[in-house]
């Protein structure tokens, strides 16, 4: 019996398509191990975004050789469909399935067909998958990834992939080609499934979510598309289970997003926005002058209305060619604005086919550092401060991720995330107590298994962490 290990770099999209792909294979009668060293085939998802993503890649590869010399190692993902030709050269690689044509990987012949003989993979599509189309060659259809049980306690659901826009310094266009959306009955379905699986959170991804809708037939947006998640899944999910986003951008928050944002009793109080600078004219030289920072500070005002309290996350690059100490300064001041609780701050990386990378007045690798290393210490101060405000909260609701140590039932406790988006470690109180309407334990199952949502009386913070003895169970899941 063959057997395969799946490694995944870089984001919640490749997360969700490897799951999507093991499970194809598994249905194949291949089967899934966690050993890369007793596999026979290794496939590699791989992500382009950065520098750093693509050494991360090579150094994975390498690794993955040097413990398993026999095993066909396959890389797909964003850097097989723009650095091909690079890796396929590596001499640790079999075979390159570019991002367009990992859909092919669904397909059960590709085990068993000729692939082993080829560094860059020269399929058919099967008659269920068209290949895909040229730019201009209209619509594409959404890929046809789908899952039913996910590796972790909070599974993703795919509901849009690639972009149209073209940002002056990303590559993802490149890697993954212009906007698709998935049909909201696909989206709502696979959404219910894994409920009823047992999860009890979902995170809804897409590359961007601004774009969701506009290649449907019938157009709508996202905020339609969480309006009509919430009419079919809020009265039987609500209070039971939640909905995560996983990215919003800033041009798309507007009073459409505070009415359905109000009326769900699905979504977690949290936001995580590409928000990338807090300048202006940096925006607009990123590809970026659709929004204007101060139209964040209104919608938040706004929001405050319906959140009292939030979890609010962004993404800010640093060092983009030509920005200037103030307009960093600008950006910084425009964080210690906003009720940031963490941030992801990334340096300038340049990426090759991006319009940015031709840019004059790059700065040296040390400022770009820098001036990240600045940000993330404002980003720091105000996710402490933020965990301490959690911390005097009566109730937290958690979502069990793992446990701490060996085993559960030896330390009492669990790790997790809360409504928030906020770590905590949550201990397993003497008695806990469960709601008449819901199970208080999964059967078989560890005192704080991963996947259970839980309510948490917080004490304090320890490690940057929200510490808390559980009350009660919201649901137990048989989720993973």
């Amino acid at each position: 019996m063959q057997k395969f290990h799946v490694s995944t770099l870089g984001c919640k999209i490749n997360q969700y398509e490897s799951e999507a792909v093991a499970e194809a294979w598994r249905a194949g009668g291949l089967v899934e191990c966690d050993a890369p060293e007793q596999a026979q085939v290794l496939l590699v998802n791989s992500c382009a975004v950065t520098n750093r993503a693509v050494s991360d890649l090579r150094a994975t590869v390498r690794r993955l050789r040097k413990g398993n010399p026999t095993a066909r190692i396959v890389v797909t993902g964003c850097a097989a469909q723009v650095l091909r030709e690079e890796l396929s050269a590596m001499p640790e690689v079999d075979v390159v399935v570019p991002q367009d044509r990992k859909p092919e990987l669904l397909v059960g012949s590709f085990m068993t067909g000729s692939y082993m003989a080829n560094s860059l993979i020269n399929l058919r599509p099967a008659p269920s998958l068209a290949p895909s189309p040229t730019p201009d060659a209209g619509a594409q259809p959404f890929p046809p990834f789908e899952i039913r049980r996910f590796r972790r306690a909070r599974a993703v659901v795919k509901v849009q992939d690639g972009c149209s826009h073209r940002c002056t310094y990303c590559i993802v266009p490149l890697t993954r080609g212009p906007s698709v959306s998935r049909a909201p009955e696909e989206a709502m379905a696979e959404m219910r499934r894994l409920f009823e699986a047992g999860y009890r959170e979902l995170v809804v991804s897409g590359v961007n979510l601004r774009q969701y809708g506009r290649d449907l037939s019938a157009p709508l947006d996202f905020w339609d598309l969480l309006a009509r998640v919430q009419a079919e899944l809020g009265p039987e999910w609500g209070g039971r289970a939640r909905l995560r986003l996983s990215s919003v951008e800033p041009g798309q928050l507007d009073a459409k997003a505070l009415d359905v944002l109000g009326a769900s009793t699905l979504v977690a109080p949290h936001l995580h926005l590409s928000l990338q600078s807090g300048d202006p004219e940096v925006l607009r030289r990123m590809g970026r002058g659709h929004y204007r920072p101060a139209q964040v500070l209104d919608f938040l005002a706004g929001l405050s209305g319906i959140w009292p309290r939030l979890g609010l996350g962004a993404d800010i690059l640093t060092g983009f060619p030509g920005e200037t100490e103030a307009q960093f300064e600008n950006t910084c001041a425009f964080c210690r604005e906003l009720p940031l609780t963490y941030a992801h701050v990334f340096p300038y990386s340049p990426r090759p086919g991006t319009p940015a990378a031709g840019l004059k007045d790059s700065l040296l690798k040390a400022e770009r550092t820098a001036r990240a290393a600045k940000l993330r210490g404002i980003a720091e101060a105000k996710k402490r401060a933020f965990a301490k405000t959690l911390a005097a909260q009566p109730l937290l609701t958690v979502l069990l991720e793992k446990a701490e140590g060996d085993t559960t039932a030896k330390t009492g406790e669990g790790v997790g995330v809360c409504e928030y988006y906020t770590s905590c470690l949550v201990r397993a109180s003497s008695e806990v107590r469960a709601p008449s309407q819901v199970r208080a334990t999964r059967a078989g199952g560890a005192p704080l298994a991963p996947g259970r949502l839980v309510a948490m009386r917080p004490v304090g913070v320890e490690g940057g962490k929200v510490v808390g003895d559980v009350v009660s169970d919201i649901f137990c899941g048989d989720g993973a």
